[in-house]
């Protein structure tokens, strides 16, 4: 069997904050924008990997979500808790230093993990955990 990922999903209040987050924090490069009634989908991916793509969504845009849904899913992304991403990075200590200069909310500085992954954690705009681990 021959599966890659493709797609993957994170929400996001902002559009502005999301782009200056995913696309000049991270290095990101926007491909595509969707707007509808006041929403926005945008789709972003490392340059490298142009067959990667997170698709940053308006929370609780599904028809089928209740308001009192919509409230549990804005609480979580306030406190973090909704929805996470790994990334990963052969030079840890850089990308930490330069997150930091770009002023991103940190979680987590850089740290040996008890199982052997060395990572740190930031959050975007929107809340969402960011992990990032050394990769070599």
């Amino acid at each position: 069997m021959d599966i890659n990922i493709h797609t993957t999903f994170l929400p996001h209040s902002d559009k502005d904050a999301a782009i200056a987050f995913y696309c000049d924090a991270l290095g990101f490069e926007l491909r595509n924008e969707v707007g509808y009634n006041g929403m926005h989908w945008l789709t972003v991916g490392p340059p490298d990997q142009p067959s990667v793509n997170l698709v940053l969504h308006p929370p609780a845009a599904d028809p089928g979500v209740t308001d009192e849904e919509r409230r549990t899913i804005t609480e979580m992304m306030a406190k973090g808790t909704y929805a996470s991403i790994m990334l990963a990075t052969p030079d840890l200590d850089s990308t930490f230093e330069q997150l930091q200069a770009k002023d991103v909310e940190i979680v987590q500085e850089p740290i040996e993990q008890d199982w052997g992954m060395r990572d740190c954690a930031v959050r975007d705009p929107s809340g969402n955990m960011v992990r990032i681990q050394e990769v070599k």
